[in-house]
């Protein structure tokens, strides 16, 4: 409990210039499973798919093992209740990562709020607020939108 405390304090702080760099990129992936998160919580109800869709989007954006991204997941469900602001998340997550690797992270935000087969409105408002800090722009916000929707309709076909 102590080790991750600290992994959780340590990681609200920008790395120090010549850092080790594996510091910099579990900050990187913190940042972007917080934004994952931020969405999952944004529904007033609790769906288990949703905390399924975060570990899946983490495994696939991070090539993380299972329980590496379950534990991920967690650290960042904590996180995500301790943070006062989206800021510290999307400033470290612009830095680093490129539009078409924001793009794919958006799709994966839509997954999870598409993960329970409704929309919240508030889940629609936390996706746009993140897309607008980690500028993107509104026509690939759509098409990321549209390309998890589709997903998630062919998901729940196949399921049926």
């Amino acid at each position: 409990m102590r080790q991750r405390l600290k992994m959780l304090f340590d990681s609200l702080l920008p790395p120090a210039p010549g850092a080790d760099p594996g510091a910099a990129e579990h900050a990187l992936q913190l940042a972007t499973a917080v934004m994952l998160v931020e969405v999952m919580r944004a529904d007033a109800s609790f769906h288990a798919g949703e905390r399924e869709a975060v570990q899946a989007a983490l495994r696939d954006k991070f090539a993380l093992t299972g329980d590496d991204a379950q534990a991920l997941a967690e650290l960042a469900e904590t996180t995500a209740h301790q943070a006062t602001d989206l800021f510290t998340f999307t400033s470290r997550i612009n830095e680093r990562f490129e539009m078409a690797q924001k793009l794919r992270m958006i799709e994966h935000m839509w997954q999870v709020a598409y993960a329970d087969g409704h929309l919240s409105d508030h889940e629609r408002h936390v996706l746009w607020r993140i897309a607008d800090l980690l500028h993107v722009p509104q026509g690939a916000y759509v098409n990321a939108r549209m390309r998890a929707q589709q997903a998630s309709e062919a998901g729940r076909g196949a399921a049926t």
